[in-house]
């Protein structure tokens, strides 16, 4: 029986030692075209697209407007 983080015996004595953790290790692969690369690269996209679209909001000009004016 388990208590906030301590244990009960079987005649009911608190163990006043901390239950040690499970340990969880996450083997999915983080390389190739796994679903951890596609939503990193969907959102790194998402955040391109919205950085385009207040550049052109604040100075009014476009992506290849503003780089030519330069």
């Amino acid at each position: 029986m388990t208590s906030k983080g301590f244990t009960i015996n079987e005649r009911g004595q608190l163990n006043r030692f901390a239950i040690k953790p499970k340990v969880y290790v996450d083997e999915t692969p983080r390389v190739g075209f796994t679903k951890y690369a596609e939503k990193l690269n969907g959102r790194l996209a998402m955040i391109g697209f919205v950085s385009l679209i207040a550049l052109e909001v604040i100075t009014g000009y476009g992506l290849v407007e503003w780089l030519t004016s330069l």
